[in-house]
């Protein structure tokens, strides 16, 4: 059995895992957050850019405590998933997670 297979979605070819069934690109976690955490992703994106391009950047740390809070907090009232939280925190805050057994 493959690993994973291609569909066409929407007209784009998109790649499945073929255990779970999910896109291999985790991507579509970022659908439909609500405006607060999007706003707070687009802060800590440019923020980003600014850092890794060797721009001195006062609000970086300002930034990236208001992304990890608005995320805390839409995974608590169950706005988002505790999936889509951990995406948001590896992508965005670039903070790894770590596993303690294969069931997490």
């Amino acid at each position: 059995m493959p690993d994973a297979f291609e569909k066409k979605d929407a007209g784009f070819a998109v790649t499945y895992d073929a255990k779970t069934g999910l896109p291999v690109e985790n991507s579509y976690l970022e659908c439909g957050l609500p405006a607060f955490l999007r706003e707070s992703v687009d802060a800590m994106k440019a923020a980003w850019e600014k850092v890794d391009s060797g721009e001195f950047y006062l609000h970086w740390d300002c930034d990236f405590c208001n992304l990890q809070s608005d995320i805390n907090s839409a995974e608590v009232n169950q706005i988002i998933s505790a999936e889509q939280a951990w995406y948001l925190r590896e992508r965005y805050l670039r903070i790894e997670r770590v596993r303690q057994n294969a069931a997490d």
